[in-house]
């Protein structure tokens, strides 16, 4: 699975007062924890969807 930080999966999106304004898109973030309600794709699945695409 991907550990990739980002506003867009963050639990705290909708009230966090720095949304979108960290220069690296919050990569950093400090106040970051993940979504748990947003499905992350495992690698394996990412890979298969991959071979599937390019078929």
């Amino acid at each position: 699975m991907s550990s990739v930080q980002n506003c867009l999966i963050c639990a705290w999106r909708a009230n966090c007062a720095k949304r979108f304004s960290i220069a690296d898109s919050g990569a950093r973030c400090p106040d970051f924890s993940r979504d748990v309600s947003i499905k992350m794709k495992s690698d394996d699945e990412d890979k298969q969807d991959r071979k599937e695409q390019d078929k």
